[in-house]
């Protein structure tokens, strides 16, 4: 069947987290997957979307985009999360666990290291005022 994949755009909104939940889930169910697998795809888009939510936008108006796509040959899901928000001046230092730039003291700081341990592959690009592209692929049944 080869390569299938799906796009969304959301608001920049904290509910929209959710729905981009359950649409992985959803998507990637055709790859058979564990309930482990599942939830571990569930809580990397999580942390991606609410990290363009609260650091891409700082709460405010933007556009968040999703493709999720899947290779059922290789059994490889594929996630992009990508907004247009403020962009990471320094990537590599924000990627390190418990770094945020949030200043109420209410984020943790894992996002990133949260995707990296659910996920097989993470890659950040970003650039000051450019916005923040994330990439995720996640093999099922390894």
């Amino acid at each position: 069947m080869g390569q299938e994949r799906i796009l969304l755009e959301m608001d920049s909104l904290s509910k929209n987290e959710e729905f981009a939940r359950v649409v992985a889930a959803v998507f990637m169910s055709r790859l058979n997957p564990t309930l482990e697998e599942v939830d571990d795809v569930k809580t990397a888009v999580s942390e991606a979307v609410t990290n363009a939510v609260i650091h891409g936008y700082g709460g405010g108006e933007g556009t968040i985009s999703m493709e999720i796509g899947a290779d059922e040959e290789e059994r490889k899901l594929y996630i992009v999360v990508q907004d247009e928000g403020r962009g990471i001046a320094d990537v590599k230092k924000a990627m390190e666990p418990m770094f945020t730039t949030d200043p109420s003291g209410e984020r943790s700081g894992m996002g990133f290291s949260f995707m990296e341990a659910f996920m097989d592959r993470l890659e950040v690009e970003s650039a000051p005022g450019k916005g923040t592209c994330v990439r995720m692929e996640k093999y099922i049944g390894r």
